[in-house]
């Protein structure tokens, strides 16, 4: 086990609702959640001394620290690369505390993706930001694979022509999310589950990606209060203990463009996983569930590759007969995911670990142990929170 292992907890969670237009600043919905993930532990904004978010984030920590009137900060940071960022946030707090550099860190990522800035369409902006970011994306925009269903849908016919995998196979990933969001009042499309037929006769985004293969685009935010372990032993709320952080690149890694590798799969993903098995002491049976990165059903099926929950090309199998559903032998994303639920960069993935350790979640699962992943495509990081 590592040094870090069971010495941090998150002990708070909250969000504002998920929605398609907000009406109100990403600032507003940051200070929103922060505040319920305070009330929901008992601390309150004078108890906080240290934030970090999303490089991508558009509040900054001064600003959201002046609007909760939080007194002072000791500890400050962001992580790169979108959603691959979201469990290396909790990373981040957990070593501050662990190491005495803060008491209490906040993670949090607020933001209007449907109603301001939409993630899905075609940016610009990517390919001319300036840093090496921008300068490798300029090698694939111009010649218009310049959006994240694009770029991940090259990875997936790859993933098809090599292990036989078919659109079906995907789309059972977003019926298992949609049948948990059809029980979670909080998910956009609570009540509103699907079929197979239903995936595979919605539009073709960009081949072989349907609509029901891409994650939601959501206005809303979530945070995360982060405390030793010790602390949060004493507060309210059963404390999801920090069994295993860990962030990962993979060799020759690009920003969802890693097309120049032998291996096009995720491999930064294995990097995550390995450290995660390493510094929990824990293997793939100990974990009865898992929340995986959903923004894109064909990462779900590499993500169980990379992680060892089954061999190579051996996903279609491990998920079929309903696998993935609450019941099933390894249960994904009970509040619905990314495609069910709502597209908050994945922070709301981790409040649904934190409730399942808890026990109030809506499809609960017996679990000591909650594996957690980010985003996909992108360097990345990954949780194993426990009881």
């Amino acid at each position: 086990m590592s040094g870090l292992s069971g010495r941090a907890a998150i002990a708070g969670i909250g969000a504002t609702e998920f929605s398609k237009a907000s009406g109100r600043s990403e600032l507003q919905l940051s200070v929103e959640a922060v505040r319920a993930a305070l009330a929901d532990c008992g601390l309150t904004a004078a108890d906080v001394d240290g934030l970090t978010t999303f490089t991508m984030d558009t509040s900054s920590e001064i600003a959201v620290a002046r609007e909760l009137g939080i007194p002072e900060l000791r500890f400050f940071s962001r992580i790169n690369y979108g959603g691959g960022a979201a469990c290396a946030t909790v990373q981040q707090a957990a070593m501050a505390v662990a190491t005495g550099v803060a008491d209490v860190v906040v993670c949090y990522r607020g933001f209007n993706e449907r109603s301001e800035s939409r993630f899905g369409q075609f940016s610009l902006a990517a390919a001319t930001q300036v840093n090496t970011n921008g300068l490798d994306n300029a090698w694939s925009y111009p010649m218009g694979l310049g959006t994240p269903a694009a770029t991940v849908a090259m990875q997936a016919r790859r993933y098809m022509h090599e292990y036989g995998a078919t659109s079906e196979d995907f789309g059972r990933v977003a019926v298992a999310d949609r049948r948990h969001a059809a029980t979670n009042p909080a998910a956009f499309f609570f009540e509103r589950p699907i079929t197979l037929e239903d995936h595979q006769s919605s539009r073709m985004i960009v081949d072989p990606l349907h609509l029901l293969d891409c994650c939601q685009e959501s206005d809303g935010a979530v945070a995360l209060v982060v405390v030793s372990a010790e602390r949060a032993r004493d507060l309210p709320q059963t404390p999801a203990v920090v069994t295993a952080a860990a962030q990962g690149s993979g060799r020759d890694q690009f920003v969802m463009t890693s097309y120049y590798r032998d291996d096009i799969g995720i491999p930064e993903m294995g990097v995550v996983g390995r450290e995660l098995w390493r510094q929990s002491g824990l293997t793939p049976d100990d974990v009865p569930m898992a929340i995986l990165y959903d923004h894109f059903t064909p990462y779900v099926l590499m993500q169980l590759e990379e992680l060892g929950f089954c061999g190579r090309g051996e996903a279609p199998g491990f998920i079929a007969d309903g696998a993935i559903e609450v019941g099933g032998r390894l249960p994904l994303n009970t509040h619905g995911g990314q495609l069910g639920e709502a597209y908050i960069h994945g922070m709301n993935g981790i409040a649904e670990a934190v409730r399942q350790l808890r026990g109030t979640s809506v499809n609960p699962v017996e679990a000591e142990h909650v594996l957690v992943t980010a985003g996909t495509g992108v360097p990345t990081s990954g949780l194993v929170l426990s009881r």
